[in-house]
Order: C-alpha cells, then sequence, then structure tokens
C-alpha cells in the first residue's frame, strides 16, 4: 500500500521509501518568471506561479515538496531589503505547498543557511542567526508544515545552531539534517562524511541528507559513507554542475540519468530521493519509476493512474571471468600477464600503430590495449582502431573507456557495440578533462565517472541495462578493469575510490605509472584488502624533456625529482633513450613478484622501448 500523510506520520514514513520533489528556481526561469530580489517574496507576490510548480511536482510522483523558503532569513532577505518579512513569507510558503499536497503528501519547511561564516561571525550575528532560523520555524508550523529540512548548510556550527532553533520552536515536527559536501568529500570545516553523520545524530536530527553539491556520483559517494549513522538518509544532488547555454544557466544531468542514480541511491539504503538545484518534475517523475519499482511501488506516478503491475527483472548470474576472455583467463590462473598501450597517431592513417600492435603480439606481449583519446587529444575512435585490430590480425585488445565524452545514452551504445564487434576486455577510467588537450573549449560530458561506468558495465554483465530492465539478448561478458594512481596527493581518497570501484564491479587495476618500488610497495599493503590483481604502470622515459613534460603537463603522472635528475645528466639522444630503458626495468624487475602483471605505456608510439624493458622479464 502507497505512503501518504494521511495515514502515516512523517516518522514513521521516513523510514520506508520516499520520493521528494526538486528545486523551485530552475523551473521560475524556465516559465519566463524573472526574480530582480529572491524567490521567497513570490510566495506573496506571485502566489499563482508557486503553487503550480508545487503541483507539479506532486502530480510528477513526489510524496514530499518542500516550501518556497530556503534563503526566507533575515540575513539573505535584508539584502533586498526585505529582512522583516521573514514571518510572511515563510508562512505563506508553507500554506502554499499545503494546498498544492492535499491531505496525501507531506510538506517539508525549508531551511537554508545565513551565509554568515561561524568561525568569523561575532556572538550578537549568532544569536541573531538563532532569532531568524526560529522565526523561519514558527512561521513554518504556523503555515502547516509537517516537517522542517534544515538543508545545504556547509558549516556544522550553522547547523547545530539551526537544529537548536527548530527543536526549541517546533519540538514535534521531524527535523531532516542536509548538508552540502565539497567534492574533495567534506564539509567546510573539513569534516568528513562519518563524522558529520554522527554529529548531527548526536545532537538530536532525527534524519540526515546529503544535498546541492556537484551532482549524484558525489551525493552517492556521500551516502554511502553517512548510512552507519543508523538514521534515514535523504539524498537530494543538484543535476550536475550548470553549463552556460545560448545565455541561459543549464543543468546538464538529465531525468534518465537521474533514474540510475535513484536506483543506485536506493540500492545503497537510502529511504528519501529527490532533487535538488536544476531538477525538474520530469526528473522526479524517473525517481519516483525508480521507486516504484524497487521500494514495493511505494512511489505512485499519479495519484490518479491506474494500478499498474511491476515485472521483477531477473539478474543473470555473471559469466566467469575465466570464460571472458583468452585475457581474463591468463588473469583467473594469475598467471604474470603483460599490457602495452597502442594509440593511433592523430590523423587518418593507423597503419603505424597497427604495425606496433601486431609486433607486439608477435613477440610475446599479451595483449595490447588502446586508451580513449588520451590527454583529451582527437584521434581516431579507439573502437574503430579495436575493429581493425580484430579485423585484420585477429587481435583482442583491452579497449579503454573513459566518461568525458560521451553522455549515459552514448555510452551504453559504445558498450554494446564493443561486444557486438567481439570486445571483451575494458579498461574504465574517469578521463582526462578537455582543457589538457589540443581543443579546451570542448564539452566535458561526465554524465558517468569510472565509478558508474563500471557499474553500467556490471549491471549489462548481469543481463541489465542502465534503467535496470532486462537487456534484450542476454547479457555481456566484459572483464572490467580500472585505474589507479599511486601518486595520488590524496591517497586515502584514491584508495576508498578503488574500493568503491571494486564493488561497482571491477576486477583489475592498471596503475599510472610508476619511477619507485617504495610508492608501489606502500600501495600494495594499503589494497592488499581488495584481493585484485595489478598490472603495475611502467613508461620507459625518452630524455629530460619527456620526463619533465610528463610530470607538469600530464594529469596523474607523477614523476620523483630524482628520476629526473638522473635524466638531466644523461646525454640526449641514445643515452638518454637506454637510461629511460634502465630506469623502467629496474622499478618493474624489482617488483615482478609483487604483481600480477605489467603495463608499458612507450611514449610517442616507440613500441619497441617496451620489448627492451620486457626483455628476460618472463620465466
Amino acid at each position: 500500500m502507497s505512503l501518504t500523510r494521511r495515514d502515516t506520520p512523517f516518522r514513521e514514513a521516513m523510514k520506508s521509501l520516499l520520493v521528494f520533489d526538486g528545486a523551485m528556481g530552475s523551473l521560475l526561469y524556465e516559465r519566463g518568471v524573472f526574480v530582480t530580489q529572491n524567490f521567497e517574496q513570490l510566495n506573496v507576490t506571485r502566489p499563482d506561479v508557486v503553487r503550480k510548480i508545487h503541483e507539479d511536482y506532486v502530480a510528477a510522483g513526489a510524496q514530499v515538496i518542500e516550501t518556497n523558503t530556503f534563503g526566507a532569513n533575515c540575513f539573505c532577505l535584508d539584502r533586498h531589503g526585505l529582512g522583516d518579512q521573514v514571518h510572511a513569507y515563510n508562512a505563506a510558503g508553507a500554506r502554499l505547498a499545503r494546498q498544492a499536497a492535499g491531505d496525501d503528501v507531506w510538506v517539508a519547511g525549508s531551511v537554508g543557511p545565513s551565509g554568515l561564516v561561524p568561525g568569523v561571525a561575532t556572538k550578537a550575528e549568532l544569536d541573531l542567526v538563532f532569532a531568524t532560523f526560529a522565526e523561519q520555524a514558527a512561521a513554518l508550523l504556523e503555515g502547516g508544515a509537517d516537517l522542517l529540512i534544515l538543508e545545504t548548510f556547509r558549516h556544522l556550527e550553522e547547523l547545530r545552531i539551526a537544529l537548536e532553533a527548530a527543536r526549541q520552536t517546533a519540538p514535534d515536527l521531524p527535523i531532516i539534517a542536509s548538508m552540502a559536501f565539497d567534492p574533495t568529500e567534506t564539509v567546510a570545516d573539513g569534516s568528513a562524511p562519518e563524522l558529520v553523520a554522527t554529529t548531527l545524530r548526536d545532537w538530536g536530527a532525527d534524519a540526515l541528507g546529503v544535498n546541492c553539491g556537484d551532482g549524484p556520483q558525489l551525493a552517492l559517494a556521500i551516502a554511502e559513507r553517512m548510512r552507519g549513522a543508523g538514521l534515514p538518509l535523504c539524498v537530494q544532488p543538484n543535476a550536475g554542475l550548470p553549463r552556460t547555454v545560448d545565455g541561459r544557466l543549464l543543468y546538464m544531468a538529465t531525468p534518465e540519468y537521474f533514474d540510475v542514480f535513484a536506483r543506485r541511491t536506493i540500492q545503497l539504503g537510502a529511504t528519501m530521493v529527490g532533487g535538488c538545484c536544476g531538477t525538474t518534475p520530469e526528473h522526479v517523475r524517473w525517481m519516483a519509476k525508480s521507486g516504484r519499482m524497487l521500494g514495493d511501488r511505494r512511489a505512485e506516478v499519479s495519484r490518479t493512474s491506474a494500478p499498474r503491475i511491476v515485472e521483477t527483472t531477473v539478474v543473470l548470474e555473471p559469466i566467469p571471468i575465466a570464460e571472458r576472455s583468452a585475457f581474463a583467463a591468463k588473469i583467473a590462473a594469475g598467471k604474470f600477464v603483460v599490457s602495452v598501450e597502442v594509440n593511433p597517431a592523430p590523423g587518418l592513417d593507423p597503419s603505424r600503430a597497427l604495425a606496433g600492435a601486431k609486433m607486439l603480439i608477435d613477440s610475446g606481449v599479451d595483449i595490447v590495449n588502446v586508451a580513449d583519446a588520451p590527454r583529451a587529444m582527437a584521434r581516431m575512435s579507439n573502437i574503430a582502431f579495436c575493429s581493425l585490430l580484430l579485423e585484420r590480425y585477429g587481435i583482442h585488445p583491452i579497449l579503454h573507456v573513459c566518461g568525458r565524452d560521451r553522455n549515459l545514452l552514448a555510452q551504453m551504445a559504445h558498450l554494446l557495440g564493443a561486444h557486438a564487434i567481439g570486445i571483451r576486455n575494458l579498461v574504465i577510467i574517469t578521463g582526462d578533462p578537455p582543457k589538457v588537450g589540443d581543443y579546451p573549449e570542448a564539452t566535458a560530458v561526465y554524465d558517468l565517472d569510472a565509478i558508474g561506468l563500471l557499474q553500467m558495465a556490471s549491471n549489462m554483465n548481469h543481463g541489465m541495462d542502465p534503467a535496470g530492465k532486462p537487456l534484450p539478448g542476454g547479457q555481456t561478458s566484459f572483464l572490467l578493469a580500472t585505474g589507479l594512481e599511486p601518486g595520488a596527493a590524496d591517497l586515502d581518497k584514491e584508495i576508498r575510490r578503488l574500493e568503491r570501484k571494486k564493488a561497482a564491479g571491477a576486477a583489475l587495476v592498471m596503475t599510472q605509472p610508476i619511477f619507485q618500488t617504495d610508492v608501489l610497495e606502500e600501495v600494495l599493503r594499503r589494497i592488499a584488502h581488495l584481493e585484485l590483481p595489478v598490472l603495475v604502470g611502467v613508461l620507459p622515459l625518452v630524455s629530460y624533456k619527456n620526463a619533465e613534460f610528463l610530470h607538469n603537463e600530464v594529469p596523474g603522472m607523477q614523476i620523483p625529482l630524482e628520476i629526473r635528475e638522473r635524466m638531466r645528466k644523461t646525454p640526449g639522444g641514445e643515452a638518454a633513450r637506454k637510461e629511460g630503458v634502465r630506469i623502467a626495468r629496474d622499478m618493474l624487475f624489482a617488483v615482478r613478484d609483487r604483481v600480477q602483471g605489467a603495463y608499458l605505456m612507450p611514449p610517442l608510439g616507440r613500441y619497441e622501448l617496451a620489448l627492451e624493458v620486457l626483455d628476460g622479464l618472463k620465466r
């Protein structure tokens, strides 16, 4: 049976599955309402517009709608000479939402931050913060709010003040305490999600939340780290980061992508899902569909729609790794393997790279891998090059797939096409941003990062498409590899991401180039619990200039000063090339018993260097 306000108290309902609405501001602009002061004044000056937006969210399937009162505190309103309108705007906002919600939908009174930084605010200012939050809570309660949502706070101390003010003023209303996190997965004071969650729980929040931010992927990562606090969890990300298109500020994450996000969020254990900036009724409609399919149909798409039968998706067992490809069989058997990166040069003629790949395979290399426009440089698509390898020489490569250039739909098509032509080995990465390449003005897509792409491919291996529907024709059989940057500035974060990558389906790690054995040893120790086979990245340098370029201009490359000095002191030409090979060999031979293979990246298409590094390696 569907949960509704008329038959279930919110404190009970929030333990189940509820769909929240999206953002008010995006729709105001979309519908031609241009606000010169602030959105909240529309509760009084244009109540018809605000009410209609609420009604559209309810029709889309929202079970909880938020009042248009996010910035209706005295600090935000004072900027427009409206500081004395706190009570009026909040009470009106709650009444409008209540009218649109009717008896079945809950109304959440929205309270946002003041804009003050607690660490530098005076005591008098902090007292005023408490007072304005209390005034908001009282007015929202008066207007008919069923709960309060304190959202988009970045400072824990300010959220503590808001919690105390709300609890004192409206002691019987449930309170959701929701914070906005930086891309570093911390709030403004550096607190990590786990600490934020337990702190808010101990301060008396009834439910926890993460909202706003860089988009669904970040919100999902934060939610995963907050769920251990034991409280109901509400996740409401932005629709990605906004971009200016034809003079309009648009959020680019599609409703279909939000459907994927909602599924992953619900499966993670969140009981409340919704959207923040840039989300529309269409986003909510797709999320409600996910709620209906994954939550015992508790999120109805329409109160007036006829009952629907929800089919249960049959999740197939993935094909055993050893049976996915010849290369996968070697990985599963624990054999030492070697992969060499081969990329077509920019332009129309791939013959040199094709010949290099054949030479490497004929010389005993296990497999070649083909990057996805590395360093964001335009060149022949790697799937076309892989097709030529298969067609001309019967070489089965590893295809790189990155999130930069294709949206969710295109990624799905890309993987289906790869499987159709016989590609079974993938290495999935997020990808270098366009600004590092030849066309810095190109648009980066990043609908899915490496973790999202891994999850998509893993779902396909289980016979499901991104929407959770059966994949026509059965299932894919991809071996899924992923990247790791051992020299990352924040190694803890890099390892946390690798843990999430494994959970998403990664079965093999291919590292960025390593030049020092102690760096690798530390990383291997830190990731031993994941029990993932590792191919260590090896890049033979060809000159001091090459070393400096890679270290300073290529994302993810870390070449120690000691190595760069060795190259600087070596005469150029053949001597430098030999020194680069010597450095690479010394490192690889020192660690070959600690890894399952090597991933060589010969620079500038000099594939013969890979063979010089490998000479005598396999026993």
